[in-house]
C-alpha cells in the first residue's frame, strides 16, 4: 500500500532514490520495480534487514531490471545522514517527521541529500483523523518512539520552506484507514482480537490486494474527506 505517488514525485528508471524511515520497505520495493538506483534507511536494525531480504528475493524472482536497478539498505539516523550534498534525484520521507522532536533538523538533512532540480514527498498523518485517534486514546501516541506532533498542513509546509524547497503541490489518501484506526483506538491500539478490529483489517487486506472498482472508488471520495494522510510534494530549486 503505497502513499506518495510516483507520478506526482516524477520518479524515472534510473535516477536515485532514498526512502527515509523505511519501515518494511513499501515505497523502497516500487521504487525498485520501476528501475531506480535505491536506497531504504531506517533506525531499526530488523526493518533493515528485513528489507534487504526482500531485496533479495525479488532480484532471484527477476523483479527488478538488471540494467538500471540498484537496491540496498542501511540503518541511519535521519538528524546526520550518511550521503553527501546532492546525492539523490528523488526523497520519500513517508509517516516518520511525526516521531522525530527535531522535525526541522530532520527536514535540513533531507533537502540537503536532494539535488538541486530533484523532488521529494513527505507524508504525516493529516491532522483531523490524527486528532481523533489522540481525543480516543493515549496508548496510540504516548508510548516510547510514538506520535510527538499533529501537523497542520500549514505548518508542515512552512517548514519544509524553510530549508530551501518550495511546494508543489499535496493530496491525501487512505481514507478507508481512518475509521479502521479510530476503532483501534477506541477498543485499545494492542487489541488486535476484537471481533470488528478483525473484520475491517480483513477488508483493508481484500481491498489492497484485489482493488475492486468498488472501493477503489469510495477511497477517492473519501480521501480528500478524511485520508489518514497527507502528501506534500517539494522541488529544490535548480
Amino acid at each position: 500500500m503505497l502513499t506518495a505517488n510516483y507520478e506526482k514525485l516524477g520518479l524515472r528508471a534510473g535516477e536515485r532514490v532514498l526512502d527515509l524511515g523505511c519501515g518494511f520497505g513499501r515505497h523502497a520495493f516500487e521504487a525498485a520495480r520501476r528501475g531506480a538506483k535505491v536506497v531504504a534507511l531506517d533506525a531499526g536494525r530488523d526493518e533493515v534487514a528485513g528489507v534487504v531480504a526482500t531485496f533479495v528475493a525479488m532480484a532471484e524472482a527477476g523483479e527488478l531490471l538488471p540494467a538500471t536497478t540498484h537496491a540496498a539498505a542501511v540503518q541511519g539516523d535521519a538528524l546526520a545522514l550518511p550521503f553527501d550534498e546532492g546525492t539523490f534525484d528523488r526523497v520519500i520521507c513517508s509517516e516518520v517527521l511525526e516521531h522525530i522532536p527535531d522535525d526541522v533538523a530532520a527536514m535540513r538533512e533531507l533537502a540537503r541529500v536532494l539535488r538541486p532540480g530533484g523532488t521529494m514527498a513527505i507524508t504525516v498523518p493529516r491532522f483531523g483523523p490524527e486528532l481523533v485517534n489522540w481525543a480516543l486514546s493515549d496508548e496510540y501516541h504516548n508510548v516510547p518512539g510514538g506520535h510527538v506532533r499533529i501537523y497542520r498542513r500549514s505548518v508542515l509546509e512552512s517548514r519544509l520552506r524553510s530549508t530551501g524547497l518550495v511546494v508543489t503541490g499535496h493530496h491525501y489518501a487512505h481514507g478507508l484507514h481512518s475509521p479502521y484506526w479510530w476503532l483501534k483506538c477506541f477498543v485499545g491500539t494492542t487489541n488486535d482480537e476484537h471481533r470488528l478490529v478483525k473484520l475491517y483489517h480483513r477488508f483493508l487486506v481484500w481491498d489492497i490486494m484485489k482493488k475492486p472498482p468498488l472501493t477503489r472508488g469510495l477511497e477517492r471520495v473519501l480521501a480528500p474527506l478524511m485520508g489518514k494522510s497527507i502528501i506534500v510534494y517539494l522541488a529544490k530549486p535548480a
